[in-house]
């Protein structure tokens, strides 16, 4: 199973939530494909929510403009 890095690129403010560039989560998926757009995201979802305590759906920067992947093993 892949394991990924996903990190912030730039910062947003949005429904009372922040985001900061360098915040990063590690993400290991069933699939060889981004876990960005895998599932709509809900795994990269939940690893912030585990750490940082942020709902990126909520936030709105469940996509690639705030999110840079990269592939670890």
């Amino acid at each position: 199973m892949p394991l990924y890095r996903v990190t912030v690129k730039q910062p947003k403010v949005s429904n009372g939530l922040r985001i900061e560039r360098g915040m990063s989560v590690e993400v290991v998926t069933n699939s060889i494909s981004n876990p960005v757009s895998t599932d709509s995201g809900q795994s990269v979802a939940d690893a912030f929510m585990r750490v940082y305590g942020i709902d990126m759906k909520k936030i709105g920067a469940l996509n690639m403009v705030y999110l840079d992947v990269q592939r670890i093993s």
